[in-house]
């Protein structure tokens, strides 16, 4: 058995205790990854770091400026780093491996946040069978952030033995029965697959927005008040000039994509974050897409964009990003949707769930 885990093999996982926490976590579980919770347990810590020859725990001790108690709401500051021990523990078997990815609405607040664990030297990978606890490593780069205990930024998706990712050709043979892109009309289009699904930028002028850009001076923004906050205290928005969009250094932007796309039931995907042969830009901070996102019709991706390099001109229909397709180990009867309250399905040009 190979591919990646769907919403009944998560709750084996707890049931068998494989996956751990002081709380309940079942509702945590998506159609093929698991939310996880920070804990009380915080430190702002002079940088960033690894741990492949010891625990974190005696890095943190190392590294701490100050050690903060998340019980209480508190206010992460812009640039500052900060490692929070997450609620979910793991003592994984039967060769099980796994990587983490920021949250859609974690992405769309420019948080920069990577999973850390014991004896690792990546960011974001589970080795096979791994026992430990996990850390989270969050820097907000656009807004001061209130968080607390339970906030939940990042999410897991673990696999049997290895992800079953789809070929290039596979994919076309697939979407052949299968659409798996649509124009703004709603009508199949050929997609354009290389190494991944290619997505373009949408800067055509015919929405009434084009893009969003993040305010330098903003209120605090709290993470646990949904739709309380105001669009306009937090984003600037955009209308592309000539059907073009400069990129400017340290800016956050927010974008959509020209097309819909649908993730099939029996698949997952994930967005490629950075991509130096589309461009030295970072285009998407939160990467996992379940099965069903976009069904029937497809979906737009929005698409989280900043170059910390130079300024970079974009233009309406340039390639912006790859979503890399992969096979479950089994069809998922659980799908993204409004059945599990999803946030972000059929979405257009759509900010974080903590604006209206």
């Amino acid at each position: 058995m190979i591919g990646s885990l769907n919403y009944f093999d998560y709750k084996k996982l707890i049931n068998q205790k494989n996956i751990l926490s002081k709380h309940k976590i079942i509702e945590q579980i998506q159609p093929s990854s698991i939310d996880l919770t920070l804990s009380e347990e915080c430190y702002e810590i002079k940088s960033s770091f690894l741990s492949p020859k010891n625990k974190v725990s005696k890095k943190i001790k190392e590294l701490c400026l100050n050690k903060i108690d998340l019980r209480k709401k508190t206010i992460f500051e812009k640039n500052k780093t900060y490692i929070v021990r997450l609620n979910e523990k793991l003592k994984l078997q039967n060769n099980i491996i796994g990587s983490c990815n920021p949250k859609s609405s974690t992405g769309r607040l420019d948080i920069f946040c990577r999973t850390i664990l014991n004896f690792s030297d990546e960011y974001e990978k589970i080795p096979m069978n791994y026992n430990g606890d996990l850390f989270l490593e969050i820097t907000t780069r656009s807004f001061r952030i209130k968080f607390q205990k339970g906030d939940s930024l990042n999410q897991m998706r673990l696999a049997f033995n290895k992800n079953n990712y789809i070929s290039d050709k596979n994919l076309y043979k697939f979407n052949k029965s299968y659409p798996i892109v649509y124009n703004n009309n709603n009508i199949p289009i050929n997609p354009r697959i290389e190494n991944g699904l290619k997505l373009t930028v949408d800067l055509s002028g015919k929405n009434n927005i084009d893009a969003y850009v993040a305010k330098k001076i903003t209120p605090i923004l709290d993470f646990n008040l949904i739709k309380k906050h105001k669009i306009n205290d937090f984003w600037k928005k955009l209308k592309s000039i000539n059907k073009s969009l400069i990129i400017k250094k340290n800016s956050f932007y927010i974008l959509k994509s020209k097309e819909k796309i649908i993730i099939p039931p029996n698949m997952a995907g994930e967005m490629i974050p950075y991509d130096t042969g589309i461009g030295d830009f970072r285009a998407h901070y939160a990467g996992f897409f379940d099965p069903g996102f976009g069904f029937k019709k497809g979906a737009f991706a929005v698409l989280e964009v900043k170059t910390n390099e130079v300024p970079f001109l974009i233009e309406d229909g340039q390639t912006i990003a790859r979503i890399r397709y992969e096979k479950l180990n089994k069809v998922s009867r659980v799908v993204y949707g409004d059945s599990i309250k999803s946030n972000y399905q059929n979405q257009v040009l759509t900010l974080s769930k903590h604006f209206v």
